[in-house]
């Protein structure tokens, strides 16, 4: 098999967010996530430890109608050294669940733009 000049280490992933400035005020209040100042007027790039997020109001990616795309899968997993309190803590602030814990080792939740992401105990 021929070597690749593409890496194998995933950079970034991008989450779509409907408005840019609620979006990076939620994920900073509820997950504690910081990160930069919004850049370009579209996106966000927040402090990972690990593989960057980036939240983007994604301009050049919505359909005819100015619909926003989301992630309807759980593709994003964020990490827990407790998943109980991880939960607990979610519900009390209003976030929709998805699951419960499911096999006393992770459940689902959604963004406020209808994404799907997951808290695993690993």
């Amino acid at each position: 098999m021929a070597s690749s000049p593409i890496n194998q280490h995933v950079n970034t992933v991008f989450i779509p967010v409907e408005n840019i400035k609620k979006a990076k005020e939620w994920y900073e209040n509820v997950l504690g996530i910081k990160g930069e100042e919004v850049q370009f007027g579209h996106l966000f790039v927040a402090d990972m430890n690990g593989t960057d997020l980036v939240f983007d109001e994604m301009p050049m990616w919505r359909g005819e109608n100015g619909e926003l795309p989301t992630l309807n899968v759980p593709a994003i997993q964020f990490s827990s050294n407790d998943i109980h309190a991880s939960y607990q803590l979610l519900k009390e602030q209003g976030v929709e669940l998805v699951t419960e814990v499911m096999h006393d080792h992770f459940f689902v939740f959604k963004d406020p733009d209808g994404n799907m992401l997951m808290v695993c105990q690993c």
